[in-house]
């Protein structure tokens, strides 16, 4: 008998989950704008697949390490090259498809180098020797030069081939997309409405001689685009002897010259000149080779639409924002704070209201500290701006900074330096234990007392992302919840000294042992004949400790939902083992990013709020919280947008086996997209809050 399949591989898991992107890149119901965006979270995602999980697999394949249930390791890289490449050829047509519809409902015309008319070709050779030629600097190919040193990680390049007779050598132009615009409009004699744009790279084909001829004596030049993705990953040894500073500077100047993991070349590449760069970068057959016709310049054709003066796509999904009753209609945030709590949910609530509270905290008399973690912020950041002012008010203000935060270490050191000159306590985690939590502490004077109001969320505390991403953020001066935000940033601040936490579920302190519990007390009520089940809400879902924990609750009678974004290696509806899980996942315009927990407890449901998914560095190596919501109010409402989310049946796709990514049975005739209902429901909500209020 043939043994069960369990797990998914987390980096198919991973690859379904962008396809199920590029699903609504071809969901001819989205409106053309969206369309483009979600073809250029597309290609961002697919980057950094290969930086880091593509990365991870080859890291562990060469030190030889099992794999995880693949049964040999060119399986798992065949599987997954084989997946990209079909993806590809979709986005050839998707590609087209697009690109018509662009330039018919703009008047734009793209064009190429063999479609220019005279006056185009001449006011091309004018604007290239004005404007382009002292950035082109072409690089010779020579036996002894370094690509590995050269180029640069997703900068796209040509590569020149420069024939004479029967010898070809060759040279590398860099497209200076960071020093000139990468889409050009033509200028038209005629004054037709028809705007005519090229392509940076077309120009540069089309210009080659006018780069070449100087120097070069040649038959014939040909221009093919090629661009590699860099391992982001970086193991320094003996790292004891650097400070975390050190490291993190060492890591990001090792991301600048580390192998490459994929080449990506234009398909019709001849092979000499392919294998000439895979010798060239050192890469092999653990490396990922793509061929493709758009994906060096796709993003470029995002702005396509906002050439011409019709912004009807632009207007047409602008962002509609709910504020909140309650903060909105008091002058003083911490009085309505303090007589209950608050619960935001991102995007549909207005993040000014975060931001708001900050800034009055930051010139408060009565305020005396605040604490806050930060991972990820916007590049302007209110919430940075917020903490160096309460610095200068005399507040007292720390600062926990995560330097470690993947592809924002660099921006992370500069915002610890300028909080540290404005006179705030910055503090960095220890290595190999970042700190993920989304936490803030304010200490207030009121009378004769001392107030805590504490803030815990499930996203980071960055304005730009949250108009994009769902999550919620529980604002709190209930005691039993600042007592223990107060001992986690105590743990932050030492984290070698034993502590406790009476409500919050805390990694790596005691979230693995209290979820395994959990999830134990529902078989037990299972079979009890009590009210048991488990609902989740996740990014990722990958850790096999947790996943074989609800493989025996399911098997046990629990009814388990699970809402997962990403990666999920648990695979439902295995006879015997899952067939009461069922998995489905939401992608649409708003990037579902909350991470909650529901367990039904008898009949007493446990709703937790948590910066944590469901991976194994999340519950172990991490410093991650999840809060429950004592406020039964606020349990009612995260209770009814998950049920508002389950019952999706516009953009829900079941998750399988087979990761085939189908849509749940659609809704007939009357569909429901829950991101739409949600946001109905949190505008009602605070409409009846307000009616209520006046009265």
């Amino acid at each position: 008998m043939m043994k069960k399949k369990l797990y998914i591989e987390k980096e198919l898991s991973w690859l379904s989950f962008n396809e199920r992107v590029l699903q609504e890149v071809a969901d001819r119901d989205n409106s053309l704008a969206e369309r483009m965006r979600f073809l250029s979270i597309y290609y961002s995602n697919l980057d950094e697949f290969y930086q880091v999980r593509f990365a991870n697999l080859k890291h562990r394949i060469l030190r030889k390490e099992v794999t995880g249930i693949c049964k040999t390791s060119s399986y798992m890289l065949k599987t997954i090259q084989d997946k990209v490449i079909y993806a590809e050829n979709k986005l050839n047509y998707l590609y087209n498809e697009l690109l018509s519809e662009i330039t018919i409902q703009n008047d734009i015309s793209l064009i190429n180098e063999t479609q220019l008319s005279p006056i185009d070709q001449n006011w091309l050779r004018n604007y290239f020797k004005q404007n382009l030629r002292p950035y082109i600097k072409p690089i010779i190919i020579q036996n002894n030069t370094n690509l590995m040193l050269i180029l640069k990680d997703n900068c796209t390049y040509l590569v020149v081939e420069i024939i004479q007779g029967l010898n070809i050598s060759y040279a590398l132009l860099e497209i200076p997309s960071f020093k000139a615009k990468r889409l050009i409009p033509i200028p038209d004699s005629s004054n037709r409405l028809n705007v005519k744009i090229i392509l940076l790279d077309n120009i540069l084909r089309y210009c080659l001689d006018d780069i070449f001829a100087v120097l070069f004596d040649y038959d014939k030049l040909n221009a093919y685009s090629m661009q590699i993705t860099r391992d982001s990953q970086c193991n320094i040894l003996n790292q004891a002897q650097y400070s975390l500073l050190e490291l993190i500077s060492l890591r990001i100047k090792h991301r600048q010259i580390s192998s490459p993991v994929c080449l990506i070349y234009q398909t019709d590449m001849p092979n000499h000149m392919v294998e000439m760069l895979k010798n060239k970068l050192g890469m092999s057959s653990y490396d990922s080779f793509i061929p493709s016709w758009h994906h060096h310049y796709l993003k470029e054709f995002m702005i396509l639409h906002f050439v011409s003066n019709n912004n009807y796509y632009i207007n047409k999904y602008k962002q509609q924002y709910v504020r909140s009753t309650r903060l909105d209609q008091s002058r003083n945030v911490f009085e309505v704070i303090r007589t209950q709590d608050i619960l935001l949910y991102f995007p549909y609530h207005t993040f000014n209201h975060m931001l708001e509270l900050l800034r009055q905290a930051s010139f408060d008399k009565n305020v005396l500290l605040i604490k806050i973690s930060i991972y990820r912020v916007a590049k302007h950041s209110h919430i940075i701006d917020a903490m160096i002012h309460a610095a200068y008010n005399g507040k007292k203000v720390t600062v926990v900074i995560e330097l470690q935060a993947r592809f924002d270490e660099e921006a992370n050191i500069c915002w610890a330096k300028q909080l540290t000159e404005a006179g705030v306590q910055v503090i960095f985690s220890i290595p190999g234990l970042k700190i993920h939590a989304k936490l803030f502490l304010i200490s207030r004077r009121e009378g004769t007392k001392i107030v805590y109001y504490a803030h815990i969320g499930t996203g980071n505390f960055n304005e730009k992302t949250a108009s994009l991403y769902t999550d919620y953020s529980l604002i709190t001066s209930d005691t039993r919840i600042t007592k223990d935000v107060r001992q986690v940033f105590n743990f932050i601040e030492n984290p070698y000294r034993p502590v406790h936490f009476d409500y919050l579920m805390v990694s790596p302190q005691n979230a693995r042992q209290i979820l395994y519990q959990t999830i134990d007390q529902e078989m037990v009520n299972a079979q009890a004949g009590k009210k048991a089940g488990i609902t989740l809400k996740l990014n990722h879902l990958v850790d096999k400790g947790l996943i074989d924990r609800l493989y025996v609750a399911s098997s046990n009678g629990v009814k388990i939902n699970i809402l997962v974004r990403g990666m999920c290696s648990l695979i439902p509806e295995i006879p015997g083992i899952s067939d009461n899980i069922r998995v489905i996942s939401i992608i649409d315009k708003y990037l579902e990013h909350d991470r909650v927990y529901v367990f039904e407890n008898g009949g007493d449901q446990t709703v937790f709020l948590s910066s944590a998914d469901w991976m194994q560095r999340n519950i172990d190596d991490r410093i991650e919280v999840a809060v429950p919501l004592l406020d039964q109010r606020l349990k009612k409402q995260v209770l009814d947008i998950l049920s508002l989310l389950f019952s999706d049946t516009v953009k829900a796709r079941s998750i399988n086996a087979n990761l085939s990514n189908s849509y749940v049975k659609r809704g007939n005739p009357s569909p429901i997209r829950a991101q739409i209902a949600v946001y109905n429901y949190i505008k009602q909500l605070e409409q009846t809050k307000l009616h209520s209020y006046k009265k």
